[in-house]
């Protein structure tokens, strides 16, 4: 399971954003099944950040949702992402070292999968 949360921040809020989305990432990352976080710019377009975190599944993403302190910090800042497309992905192939893995889709009801 993938979050990717898009934003756009003004150079006069960057400081407060920085400091809001390594929050968001430090209580994220906390929770059981999180994987990962990373916080990043755009290159060419310096207003423009991206918050992504990985999670072993759903139920790992609903439950690191579920802390109070999380609905206190995390999902106003979630609120705020650009709402042109979706934020939350399935995960259907993943690589290390140039071996590609794939995984069952969450959506179809029979077992699809890449490739």
């Amino acid at each position: 399971m993938l979050l990717i949360c898009r934003y756009q921040v003004s150079p006069d809020r960057e400081a407060s954003f920085v400091e809001r989305a390594r929050r968001a990432l430090a209580l994220l990352t906390r929770a059981e099944g999180s994987l990962h976080g990373d916080l990043g710019r755009a290159v060419d377009q310096p207003d423009r950040w991206v918050l992504t975190v990985r999670f072993t599944s759903v139920v790992a993403y609903r439950r690191a949702l579920s802390p109070f302190e999380v609905r206190e910090h995390v999902v106003p800042l979630l609120s705020e992402a650009l709402a042109d497309e979706p934020a939350t992905y399935e995960t259907l192939a993943e690589a290390e070292a140039g071996a590609v893995t794939d995984h069952p889709s969450l959506l179809a009801s029979d077992d699809h999968r890449l490739g």
